[in-house]
Formats: structure tokens, sequence, C-alpha cells
């Protein structure tokens, strides 16, 4: 019976793990990605101008991926990356032919998303690792979208890393408590509590005025609780 138990809670972790993902992504993700790509791009225009050969390509990807912006905005998310026949070539082709513009980068992190969305979790994780950044906000929310790829496949020790290096790669109160959280939800998942109580406690100290930080004790008393068991 208590075995069963145990089984049972695992998987309502694991299921409020997953849950959170999908609630933060439906919170934040388009704004952040929006807002970066926007910043992406005005430094692609302004830099291109030093790099003659780049600028057209540039040009090009950027009106490439204008469409695909729009259906991602939609939850078009097949159209945003298979493009739709016509006059879109979709993310996947814009990757490919212009994988080394600003643009072109930004098409993976799109991608990423949209396989994320649809369930395609190994082809999230290729595209969200190809990307590259270094801004305190899609970056780390990338990151911490490979761990929720990574829990949704049942690796959970592999998410849990990958939530903690979000965490440490914003350290802001909008992207760290959320993967803080999921770490010790995962963690608890694993009947690993003293690490749970640490990403709880963490949330406490450093992120009082986030929003996880509202209900936060009670989940430090939950897992303090398990771990004296």
């Amino acid at each position: 019976m208590t075995t069963k138990k145990k089984g049972a809670n695992k998987d309502l972790e694991v299921g409020e793990i997953v849950s959170r993902s999908e609630q933060f992504i439906e919170k934040y993700q388009k704004k952040i990605v929006y807002g970066i790509g926007i910043v992406i791009l005005l430094i692609g225009s302004v830099l291109g101008i030093n790099y003659g050969y780049l600028t057209p390509l540039e040009q090009k990807a950027a009106a490439a991926l204008f469409k695909g912006e729009q259906y991602f905005g939609r939850d078009s998310f097949e159209l945003a990356l298979y493009g739709n026949g016509a006059d879109y070539l979709g993310l996947e082709t814009i990757i490919s032919d212009y994988g080394i513009t600003r643009s072109g980068n930004l098409a993976k992190a799109y991608a990423g998303v949209c396989y994320f969305r649809l369930g395609e979790t190994e082809k999230a994780i290729k595209q969200l690792k190809s990307f590259s950044g270094e801004d305190n906000m899609i970056s780390p929310a990338l990151t911490g979208l490979i761990g929720d790829c990574y829990v949704n496949q049942g690796k959970v020790k592999e998410g849990i890393g990958y939530f903690e290096k979000a965490a440490k790669l914003a350290d802001n109160e909008i992207v760290s408590p959320t993967y803080l959280k999921k770490a010790g939800i995962a963690y608890e998942s694993l009947e690993q509590y003293n690490n749970a109580v640490k990403a709880y406690t963490s949330i406490k100290e450093k992120y009082y005025n986030s929003e996880e930080a509202s209900d936060i004790d009670k989940y430090i008393i939950r897992a303090s609780e398990l771990a004296k068991k």
C-alpha cells in the first residue's frame, strides 16, 4: 500500500512540474521571445552595416521570420515550423538557410518553443540547445524549457540540472523562482527532500518579492516533514 501511494505521489508531483511548465510558457514565453527578438534584430541591423555580405542576408532572414512570428503569436505552431506552402517557408527552412544570422538564431528559439508545445521534446531540445544568447531573460527561460522537455520524457534528474542552471543564469524574480520551485518539486518526486528544501528556501530568502514566494512556506514545511521520515 505504501509503495503504491509513493508512486501515485510521484506521478502527481511530476504532473505539477509539467503543469507549471505550460503555465509559465503561456504567461511569459511569448513576451520574452518577442522582447529579445526586437533587441536582436535592432543590434543585427546596426552591426550588419559593418559586414556588407551579412546585411542582405540578415534582411532576407528578418523578412522570412516576420510571418513565422505571426503564426507563433496565434499558436499555429505547425505552420510556424513548416510553412504554409505559399509565401512562408517555415522556421526549419529559415534555420537551415539563414542560421548564421541573428534572425536565424532567433528562429531556433521560436522553433524550440513550438516543438515543446507540440510535444516533440527531442526536436525541442535540439533547437533550444542550438540557440545562443547571453541575456538574463530569454537564455535562462529557454534553458529552463530544456529542463521541462527532459521532465516530460521522464528524465527528471536531467531536468533538475537545467532548472537550477536557468535559475542561476537569470538571477531575477521572474525566471529564477519559477525554476527553483520546479526543481524543488522535481526533487520531491525523486524523494530527495533535503535538496527540495534548499531549492524552496532559496526562493524565500533570495526572491521573497516573487509570486512563488507567497506560498513557499507550505512547500518548505512539506519537504522538511518528508525528510524526517
